[in-house]
């Protein structure tokens, strides 16, 4: 009988990358409508900014929803090709 010894290394960094990544695919895909403050957290940008740059845009207009005197909702995957389109010109 022959013993066999195995030496595994763990790269935790990799594993959390993969685990987040999983986890925001995860979300795309169930995510139907956000709101500003959701907008703000997942793109990495201000309220403030969000508003002069992006939602005044006509094309982000057109996607958001808002019964009278309440909040705001953007569908999710229209937005984000349209912020990706507006983004696109800055360049």
């Amino acid at each position: 009988m022959s013993v066999v010894q195995i030496n595994t290394v763990i790269d935790q960094e990799f594993i959390k990358k993969e685990i987040q990544e999983n986890l925001e695919k995860s979300f795309r895909e169930i995510m139907f409508v956000w709101d500003i403050n959701e907008m703000s957290k997942r793109l990495c940008m201000g309220k403030t900014f969000l508003e002069a740059e992006i939602l005044r845009d006509s094309r982000m207009r057109v996607l958001q929803r808002q019964k009278p005197n309440s909040k705001r909702f953007w569908f999710y995957k229209e937005s984000l090709e349209v912020i990706k389109q507006i983004m696109d010109e800055w360049e």
